[in-house]
Parts: structure tokens; sequence; C-alpha cells
């Protein structure tokens, strides 16, 4: 079998394991990887950086003994410092280069992973589908006329291509769940403060972005959170100490779980008949596994919560866009996307006074819901409300496009204080992904399980909420979910190796 087949068909804890027993080398698989990626790289476009000079030296020093030792990698591009490599954040704004590593990225080097690329993101990972003016469109290994997602949509298709087992990733507002749904992939967004952002930052959007992996395999993004998790000095918070390993979570039985569901749409809107029937897969998968499972209605989580979470991140956006201004000696209004414009001006004109109200209204519905919950080990809703779109699907026409200009242009942000229009484009921001900022606002972990292919081929996965800190519950069931459905099993067939 070709080191490439091998690469293709393993996790990343099993070709650790290769590695481990001398039966194949990490050269063999960083350059196997390489190749791979060069060869997938004009179907999927996901790579933003190419750090393939750096991988093939360490892979000739890594330490075999080492729990992944010279496992190929993918870090996003956006969130995370890397020492002399350039960050783009999706963006035409000048890259920021670091002259240090973030504590993830050494914690990942320390685990013997062995970054071959950046992948790609949407501008400052705004978008739920990975398409950028700087990047082009990013596509996905089950059938490139369609997306992989946002924002983590580079690192799932790299991941869904095997070109490698495992990739980076980071989750504001469903940046790992959604990618993961449209891939094929488990993924699973952390508790808040599971993981450290630090020294880049000691917390993004109010707290609400976390970082983690999206994967093949539940027992990879088990061990891979073993390695990573913990606060360090520099970290405002942590998240509850798990009370064993993530691993050993992972490979026990959950026992009888009592279980929701969530069915409805916070926003009002659509969701498709294979989204419905994807989510009752996993329900059926759950009472197989001898759980019970009741239907539950959040009334609360509504229009008015989703709005002012995109309130939040629109000042977010506006802080952020200051701050890279600032870096880059210039106003950087010029090299951003119409959207991130648009946006950060909202943001801008959003008095700080608001900013704290609707925080403190966000606290208490987390509360709420957190409490309202508990008496679940988990929830089960959607995280797309469609199957995966075709590529563009999401650019604005029509007359959506002459607002957006008009806005844009003319400087008519103030319009954007009309409850109507703001909340025509928040409908238009949100149609594909309707739940996953619940739990970034709440801080609880969701993991993305990837149940469901469509009739036409494609992978579409729902998520399980789980109590805050409680990752061990979420990676118990998954493993059993994922025993269950043999998912693990299912390869995209782009360039599927002999």
């Amino acid at each position: 079998m070709s080191v490439e087949r091998v690469l293709w068909e393993q996790d990343a804890t099993g070709l650790a394991g290769l590695v481990q027993q001398g039966e194949v080398s990490p050269q063999e698989l960083v350059d196997a990887a390489i190749a791979r990626a060069e060869a997938t790289r004009p179907d999927i476009n996901a790579i933003a950086e190419p750090l393939y000079d750096a991988a093939r030296l360490r892979a000739k020093t890594v330490d075999r003994k080492l729990p992944l030792a010279g496992v190929p990698f993918a870090i996003k591009d956006l969130g995370i410092a890397i020492k002399g490599v350039p960050t783009h954040g999706g963006s035409r704004i000048p890259a920021f280069t670091a002259d240090f590593n973030s504590v993830m990225t050494e914690r990942y080097l320390a685990a013997g992973l062995i970054p071959i690329a950046t992948s790609t993101s949407p501008e400052h990972g705004l978008r739920l589908m990975t398409e950028s003016a700087a990047f082009g469109i990013t596509r996905n290994p089950w059938n490139t006329g369609h997306t992989t997602g946002g924002s983590s949509g580079g690192a799932a298709a790299l991941v869904a291509a095997g070109v490698v087992p495992a990739a980076h990733a980071s989750d504001g507002g469903g940046s790992i769940r959604v990618p993961s749904a449209c891939s094929g992939l488990v993924g699973l967004k952390t508790s808040r403060g599971r993981v450290p952002l630090t020294p880049l930052v000691s917390e993004s959007w109010y707290g609400m972005v976390v970082d983690h992996a999206v994967s093949r395999s539940v027992r990879d993004t088990a061990l891979l959170l073993d390695l990573t998790h913990g606060a360090d000095p520099l970290s405002p918070y942590a998240a509850p100490s798990p009370k064993g390993s993530f691993a050993a979570a992972a490979a026990r039985d959950p026992g009888k779980l009592k279980l929701a569901v969530y069915r409805k749409s916070p926003l009002g809107l659509p969701i498709s008949a294979e989204t419905l029937t994807a989510l009752d897969t996993a329900v059926a998968l759950a009472r197989e596994g001898g759980h019970t499972v009741a239907e539950i209605d959040l009334s609360y989580i509504d229009r008015d919560f989703m709005a002012d979470f995109c309130k939040t991140v629109a000042s977010a956006v506006a802080g952020t866009m200051r701050a890279e201004a600032l870096r880059v000696g210039r106003s950087v209004a010029g090299d951003i996307e119409r959207a991130t414009r648009v946006l950060s001006r909202f943001g801008e004109i959003i008095p700080a006074g608001e900013i704290y109200e609707i925080l403190q209204r966000l606290h208490a519905t987390s509360r709420r819901l957190i409490s309202e919950t508990a008496q679940y080990d988990a929830v089960l809703m959607p995280i797309i409300a469609h199957p995966p779109l075709a590529c563009g699907a999401m650019d604005p026409k029509g007359a959506d496009e002459f607002i957006e200009n008009m806005l844009d242009k003319l400087h008519l942000t103030r319009l954007l204080k009309v409850p109507s229009l703001f909340g025509q484009l928040m409908d238009k921001s949100l149609w594909f992904t309707h739940w996953p900022a619940i739990h970034n606002v709440s801080g609880q972990p969701s993991i993305a399980l990837p149940v469901h292919v469509t009739a036409a081929g494609l992978p579409l996965g729902i998520q399980a909420a789980g109590r805050p800190g409680d990752e061990e519950t979420l990676l118990s069931f998954a493993a059993q979910m994922e025993k269950i459905s043999g998912w693990q099993k299912r390869r995209a067939p782009l360039k599927a190796p002999a």
C-alpha cells in the first residue's frame, strides 16, 4: 500500500502509531501530504501559505516517541501566530508576521504534529462560506461545486481531501461545526476557556471565539484536546478541569444518557427536509445506543437573541479594523471587502453603553439556557439549515447587492438602525446557519456529528451541545454514535489514491 493511501485512510492516532512502530517515517508522511496537497490544490484551493520546507526539516528531527509524532497538520490562517509565517486572516490587508508562536502552536509542535500549510479562511472569519477576495473560493472535496462552509473551510477541505488527518480550526459563530457539517468531519467547539488564545489575544469577540480542530475521528478530537487544553498564565479564565483524560472519555461507554432535541429555527426561517432527516438520523442513532430523547422548545432563543449576537460581532469587527489600521499605519477601508466594511461601520455607530446592555442580555439568556437544559446530558440540534450550498450561493444578488452597495458607497450605515432593514440583512447572512452562535454566546461545548449523507452525496452533520465544561460526556456519546453509524470509514471521492 502506498504512503499516500495510508495517509488517506488513517486518522492521526493511527498514523502516529505507525510512526512509533517504525512502519512509516515522518519524512514519508510529510512528503505524501505535500504531494497530495499540491495534487488537490487546484480542485479545493484550501492553502493560504505552504510550509513545505519547514515541514520537511521538522520531519527529520521530530521525536518519534511523541504522541502524534510525524503527523501532518494544518493551522488556520486566522487568530493564531506561527513564528515567521505571514497571517492574512483571509484579507487583502497587509499580512501580520509574528516573531513568536501562540501557546496553541507550541502545544501542537510539542505533540509532534508537523504543520505543512496554513488553511484558508474568509475575511476575518466573518462568512460561513470560505470565499474571499484575497484567496478565492475554497471548495468541498465531496463535490467541488459546493462549499466546505466557513470560517474553517480550508481546514475542513484539507482533512476531507485526505491531505492531513486533522487541522486546527476556530469557532466564533459556528466556524468549526459548520465546515464539519459540510465536509463529513467531527468538529468540537470547546467550552469557553478550555484552550488559550494567548499571547496573540486574551479573548476574541467578547469570549465567543474558541480554538480546537476538525478531524476524521472522535478519538483524534479527544486526543488533540488532551494535548492542548488548559489555561496558561495569560489566560483571562479557564474551563473546569476534566475528571480524566478526554481520550479515556472517548474510549468508554457513555451509559444511558438523557438527551433532548431542538428542531425549530431561532430565526423562524425555513429548514430543509434533508436537515430534518439528518436530525432524525441522529435521534435514531441515539435511541439505538440506549438513550432517551425528549423534544424541547427554546422559545427565548429567538430573533432578538440572534440580533444581539450580530451586533456584538459588528462592534468586535469595528475594533479589529481599528487595530489593523494602527498596525499598518493607515486606513484599511480600501483593503477590506464591501460586506466587512459595512459591518465595521455599523459597529462604529453602536454606542458602547448599548453593547454593554446587549452583552448583559445575552449573558442572562445564556444563564437561562444553561439552567433549563442542565437536566439533559446533551441537546441535539441542526448546524446548517440546508445541504452544503453551491459556491457563491451567499453572494448578494439583485436587490440585496444594490442595498449593500448603497450602504457602502453612500455611507448610509445608519439605516441599519432600522430594525426591519437590519433583520433583512441578518437573515441574508444567517439563512444557512441558524443555530451555531447559540453556544458561542453561552460558552457551552458542542460537537458536530457527521451522521448523514444526502441523496446527492453531500455530507450533512448535526450537533450535540453539552453542559459547560463537560466535553467528556459529548466525546463519549460521539464515539458511540461513530461506532454505531460507521461514519469514520466515509471518505470524499476526490482523487482517491489507488
